[in-house]
């Protein structure tokens, strides 16, 4: 067998592997529900009502079978967009008319990523207007939802094609070491991106308004005082015109940094509950989290412009694809289809280092509490009001949880409270 040969054959054998595995651990889970789904289990009652647990059972079951349906179909589009030579052809139709400038290579990258997405629309589309509806949570409208589109796509191309150019031009000016360059212009980007989004971009989808005065703003400054976590100031982002679940998160940094409370957060927690839901993302920030995991991407980043780097460098890479080599364009876009099928299986190990953070985040906020009662308040309303699957299989909460289970988070912050 040829390289391009035995490429192809690796890749189909990728596709099929992560399709059967999503499959089987999808398979799993559901046993695992149905095995608990008669009857609240022991550990949950007192905290769930069994009208809301047997909603929580339908809710994940409906999620995941309408999930199976679209691995399957992903997977089949992934094949189809790789093997079938639509991309070759649309790449020599696109420089026929454009030419192989950087411009026309990045505006290639942003109308092969828009394509690509397309056939994915109508999942999108049947999950936030048919399975949210169905089980409450839906509060978006048509317009919203395809304007929220239109702006991804505009923003897109604002951003991302001179992000690409560069890059492009990179590989020109730099020769062999342009992934380094190009590695450092992505990490500028994205710093840039983390003071200029909360400023700029996230106001262009949901309406930000400062906490209103009263006790809860009082309380939640007092936390940030006692804890040295100081920001610009608490906001209340309009997500129920979206959708009914909740969170809370902060954004920015240094003396930009915000504290952002969903509107359905609010509505859903006690005062003290809202405060130590916060205190644990103060945790995050106490316990340099954010800082690692931007490290944890930044070296990931440089490993994947590395790679791509030594891939645009064989000729059998772009062959196996139906390109011809030369353009870094190609490679970049294969790297960017490709890569999912060999991160996946790493998935447990980057969900056991966040769930570590978690558990630190929880103890935290516990601590600052002296008390964990309000957080497992929290978390318990939480799971509830989001109808979570409380009780997952191990495997499928390895491989797709970046948070322990509810169960998990209360024994830990018990346990430390003894």
């Amino acid at each position: 067998m040829t390289a391009i040969s035995i490429t192809s054959v690796i890749v189909l054998m990728l596709i099929l592997a992560r399709w059967a595995a999503r499959f089987w651990l999808a398979q799993l889970n559901q046993r695992n529900v149905l095995a608990h789904g008669d009857a609240i289990p022991e550990a949950f009652r007192g905290m769930i009502d069994e009208a809301t647990y047997a909603k929580s059972v339908q809710y994940t079951l409906a999620q995941s079978r309408f999930g199976q349906v679209e691995m399957a179909y992903d997977s089949a589009v992934l094949a189809v967009v790789l093997f079938s030579g639509v991309l070759p052809w649309g790449f020599r139709v696109f420089t026929g008319w454009l030419g192989g400038s950087a411009w026309a290579m990045a505006g290639f990258l942003i109308l092969a990523g828009v394509a690509i997405s397309l056939p994915g629309f109508p999942f999108e589309w049947y999950d936030q207007f048919r399975l949210e509806e169905r089980f409450g949570f839906n509060t978006t409208t048509q317009r919203l939802w395809w304007m929220d589109r239109v702006k991804g796509l505009a923003l897109a191309i604002v951003l991302g094609a001179p992000l690409l150019a560069l890059i492009i031009k990179l590989v020109e000016w730099t020769g062999n070491a342009w992934w380094v360059w190009a590695w450092g212009c992505l990490m500028a980007f994205q710093l840039v991106m983390m003071l200029l989004a909360p400023v700029l971009i996230m106001p262009l989808f949901n309406k930000f308004t400062p906490l209103p005065e009263g006790s809860l703003r009082e309380r939640l400054l007092a936390l940030g005082r006692r804890t040295g976590f100081l920001a610009r100031g608490i906001q209340v982002m309009d997500g129920s015109k979206r959708s009914r679940h909740s969170n809370a998160f902060f954004t920015g940094f240094g003396r930009f940094r915000k504290i952002v409370l969903f509107d359905t957060l609010i509505q859903q927690l006690t005062e003290p509950e809202l405060e130590a839901v916060l205190a644990h993302e103060i945790g995050h920030y106490k316990k340099k989290h954010i800082p690692k995991m931007l490290l944890w991407s930044a070296v990931s980043s440089l490993v994947g412009l590395y790679l791509v780097s030594v891939l645009a460098r064989q000729a059998w890479f772009y062959r196996s694809f139906g390109f011809e080599p030369g353009s870094i364009a190609p490679a970049l876009l294969l790297f960017g289809l490709l890569a999912g099928l060999v991160t996946f299986w790493f998935s447990p190990l980057v969900h056991l280092w966040s769930r570590r953070y978690e558990y630190q985040a929880d103890a935290f906020a516990a601590q600052t509490m002296n008390e964990p009662q309000s957080l497992i308040g929290a978390l318990r309303k939480l799971n509830e009001k989001n109808l979570s699957n409380l009780t997952p299989h191990p495997f499928y909460s390895g491989f797709y949880y970046s948070h322990p289970t509810l169960l998990e988070r209360e024994r830990a912050l018990l346990g430390a409270s003894h």
